[in-house]
């Protein structure tokens, strides 16, 4: 989570003050903090609400405490998979005859497991027996897809005045959100909770096979995704953020439903989910129909994050991906979480390096040299939760090599250690940023997503309401502390996409 790029209609005016000249920096948000109340289910499910009745809308967000990070060994992407998974309905929503379809899918799963298994004897497999199989797992999967009801799920919030209804899924975590009229938010309440206590898992493995292409298009047909894979790959030996969200195509051919199901009772449990509303919502009425709907799943203890520590790098990694795509240049750097007190310091140190047409990248490489297209640098590249990454990427232009960015990129790095942030583009800096902030809190929808995000993240929503404090306290000997701390060589990994000619097919040098 971007510290410093994290909301009511109330704080538009905010954002009227920031952009026409008013004094931002000496905002107060007690009068917003007032607004927001929170409360827990026994089962250990949180709830925060802020009213605002200036309009008659309710934005929520559940976000679950579980991303890619939390994936099982051997079922990589099965996070960003059970969200697909999410909204193909319950035992009364998205199907035509739940009896029939639940004696359908037990049968598909019989024949599929059967068919897994003798897949698995390898050069021992009866190849017949796997057809045989192949062949009724098809009609049965048939039968099951004619006894749904497709997209009822969010046809049924469409049909209410429902918009914005979307998921997303990164190494950290996994958020469902929308918004309804006000007078139907008790169906918010039904439905988010009937997906959580009662889920069919319908058309799985037709859900799988969509998956799967979105990893051939994203990741095994672009040069760049296939770069950024191998970066991670190489940036972290240990941690799991070294495994792209979407997972190893292997494991997506294994997913089947045991694991799936196994997944979802250890992390979609009431005590790692929590939800914001935002708008025309009264705090004792979302209060009893959280009782009455989420009460429902069972108190479990909330799940233990991955423990593994990525060990201390000792040396430059670089890994070259040879592809006929145009040249690109990535490179990381290790940095603390989004927690650590230096986090701020590598937001200001991203924006001075390369975000915007002032960055020390963009005027270097993309104006005056001409050697880039694109030069731009991140403060978080994947996830935060745990320690996380910062870095740079550029896209060099017509005629020049990754290797030509990469030596510009380091002069203007050694820049940040030698010579101090000038005070006025520091202020600048400060600026962008709180406007960035407050402008990610200037709808409904974006507050709700903010503030289960901080409360994932720092166990407190309120912290949100901190970052212009930690904004503030940064100054220029900061980032030169941090930059000569962590922007150092040992700590680097370098991928880039290395231009070759394309090689024919059936070329026999390339064969072996």
């Amino acid at each position: 989570m971007k510290q410093w790029k994290r909301c009511s209609f109330a704080l538009m005016m905010v954002v009227g003050i920031i952009l026409f000249g008013g004094n931002v920096f000496g905002f107060d948000f007690s009068s917003v903090k007032e607004k927001i109340s929170e409360f827990t289910l026994d089962n250990g499910m949180k709830f925060i609400v802020m009213e605002d009745h200036s309009a008659p809308v309710v934005s929520f967000a559940l976000q679950v405490n579980v991303g890619s990070a939390n994936d099982p060994k051997e079922f990589t992407g099965m996070a960003h998979f059970f969200e697909h998974m999410a909204f193909k309905g319950t035992d009364e929503i998205g199907t035509k005859d739940y009896k029939k379809e639940k004696t359908a899918l037990a049968k598909l799963d019989e024949v599929y497991d059967a068919m897994k298994a003798e897949q698995r004897r390898g050069a021992f497999a009866d190849e017949a027996k796997i057809a045989e199989l192949k062949e009724k797992f098809e009609k049965l999967q048939a039968q099951c897809d004619s006894l749904v009801e497709p997209n009822e799920f969010p046809n049924v919030i469409e049909m209410e005045g429902g918009v914005g209804l979307n998921a997303g899924t990164g190494a950290d975590n996994t958020t469902y959100y929308y918004s309804l009229p006000s007078n139907k938010m008790e169906l918010w309440f039904a439905l988010e909770s009937s997906r959580f206590t009662k889920p069919v898992f319908r058309q799985f493995y037709k859900e799988r096979e969509v998956v799967k292409e979105e990893r051939r298009m994203g990741t095994e047909s672009s040069a760049q995704g296939k770069l950024f894979e191998e970066f991670l790959g190489a940036q972290y030996r240990a941690h799991p953020y070294g495994i792209s969200i979407v997972g190893h195509m292997s494991d997506l051919n294994n997913m089947d439903k045991a694991a799936a199901r196994k997944f979802y009772s250890t992390y979609y449990v009431a005590s790692n989910m929590v939800a914001a509303m935002v708008g025309d919502i009264n705090p004792d009425d979302a209060k009893k129909m959280a009782q009455k709907y989420f009460g429902k799943l069972p108190k479990v203890d909330k799940p233990n994050q991955p423990a593994t520590i990525e060990p201390e790098q000792h040396g430059e990694r670089r890994i070259v991906i040879e592809d006929p795509a145009q040249p690109l240049l990535i490179i990381g750097y290790h940095r603390p979480n989004g927690i650590d007190p230096d986090a701020p310091v590598f937001s200001a140190l991203a924006d001075y390096l390369g975000e915007g047409r002032t960055s020390l990248l963009y005027k270097d490489l993309v104006k005056e040299k001409k050697i880039a297209a694109v030069a731009a640098a991140f403060d978080v590249l994947l996830g935060d939760k745990f320690p996380s990454q910062f870095g740079v990427y550029a896209l060099p232009s017509k005629g020049f090599s990754a290797s030509d960015c990469e030596v510009e990129i380091y002069k203007a790095i050694e820049r940040l250690k030698s010579e101090p942030i000038p005070a006025e583009e520091l202020a600048n800096i400060k600026a962008r940023a709180k406007a960035s902030l407050i402008n990610r809190l200037s709808s409904r929808g974006g507050m709700a997503n903010q503030l289960v995000g901080y409360q994932t993240q720092f166990n407190d929503w309120r912290e949100l309401f901190n970052q212009l404090d930690k904004i503030n306290a940064v100054t220029a000997e900061d980032c030169q502390r941090v930059a000569q701390k962590y922007l150092v060589k040992k700590n680097r990994t370098v991928g880039l996409v290395e231009t070759v000619e394309a090689v024919a097919a059936n070329d026999p040098s390339d064969e072996g």
